[in-house]
């Protein structure tokens, strides 16, 4: 196999990997962002421990992993990367550990001070998280300032309004896709008041949505594969009947059925995003001729098929365990047998 072709085959796995993250953890940081102002109660809050706590660190996984590739078969991208985005990559790791310590934490001490502080450093990470990735990877799309000779901007550039907008854009959608899994989840009161959560929550995300694929038309060169070869328009359009979907599954009170159709959405957002690049994996907003292609960027021919031999044992195995995880853990939460997250 060429290593051309070794090198396509790794910017899809490792568009792949990305856009499992996103959607898979997604929902786990929604619940985080909505977490101090859903539950009533202390066993709703147990509930709302549950629906992500056997959950958020297997789908962290993906991250791990799309980061490993990144620095294995993409060696140049994964430097150049962690430099230009080096402050909000930084940030995004703290959110995740007060995502995570938060979570970990609230259960060991019932004192108030302990469990609140513990609760808005939950919320806290997921949110940081959250506006950060979709910040992060809406630059990645519309372009970083850099030149050829490596020189690069003050990191404030990435807060332009694309940035801004796609961060936002994520945000909505996160809170879509867990409205609609702890409605799945969860009986009792708190079942109804997350569904009303996530319809609420679905009229800002394709307020939000329509504005930010407005803007990618017109402010990025993320369509020009799509005009090239029009087919392609399948994916985003594929990701608009889903965001109409997951309304109306919503409406009928199919929590399940609005969850995949949501995550679906955040999937195939992804996916526009990453055809758009191809065959760029770091575009310059400042040099188009600075952008660094994926066949510049590619590690060895060796390392690539060693690599693709290993993705082939191990990523069946993660997905194998994750969908036994969730059927393991697939029953209804009943407030009065919730037990938290220990």
């Amino acid at each position: 196999m060429s290593h051309e072709t070794l090198a396509v085959i790794w910017f899809g796995l490792w568009a792949v990997l990305w856009m499992m993250y996103f959607t898979l953890d997604g929902y786990t940081l929604g619940v985080g962002i909505l977490y101090p102002f859903v539950s009533r109660s202390e066993r709703e809050e147990k509930q709302l421990q549950e629906t992500v706590g056997p959950f958020w660190n297997g789908n962290e996984v993906w991250l791990i992993t799309a980061g490993g590739a990144t620095f294995a078969a993409f060696p140049l991208v994964y430097a150049m990367m962690f430099s230009y985005l080096y402050v909000p990559l930084f940030l995004i790791l703290f959110g995740l550990f007060y995502r995570a310590i938060g979570l970990e934490f609230m259960h060991k001490d019932r004192g108030r001070f302990w469990r609140a502080s513990w609760k808005w450093a939950f919320f806290g990470g997921s949110l940081l998280v959250v506006l950060l990735v979709g910040v992060a990877f809406a630059n990645m799309f519309y372009g970083l300032a850099f030149d050829a000779h490596g020189n690069q901007t003050n990191v404030l550039t990435l807060l332009n309004t694309y940035g801004i907008l796609g961060g936002l854009t994520f945000l909505s959608l996160t809170l879509v896709s867990a409205g609609s899994w702890v409605a799945h989840k969860v009986s009792g009161p708190l079942e109804g008041r997350m569904l009303s959560v996530a319809n609420v929550a679905w009229f800002v995300a394709i307020g939000l949505y329509g504005l930010f694929m407005v803007a990618t038309a017109n402010r990025t060169q993320v369509l020009d594969n799509f005009n090239r070869l029009p087919f392609l328009y399948v994916v985003p359009a594929l990701a608009v009947v889903a965001l109409i979907a997951a309304k109306f599954y919503l409406r009928k009170g199919r929590a399940l059925a609005g969850f995949f159709a949501n995550s679906l959405v955040i999937f195939l957002t992804g996916a526009t995003g990453f055809i758009g690049m191809f065959p760029n994996m770091l575009i310059s907003a400042t040099d188009p001729a600075a952008s660094v292609t994926l066949y510049e960027a590619a590690a060895s021919s060796r390392t690539l098929t060693i690599m693709l031999v290993v993705a082939a044992l191990l990523v069946p195995a993660v997905i194998a365990y994750q969908l036994w995880a969730y059927r393991k853990f697939s029953a209804k939460i009943k407030p009065e047998e919730a037990r938290g997250y220990h």
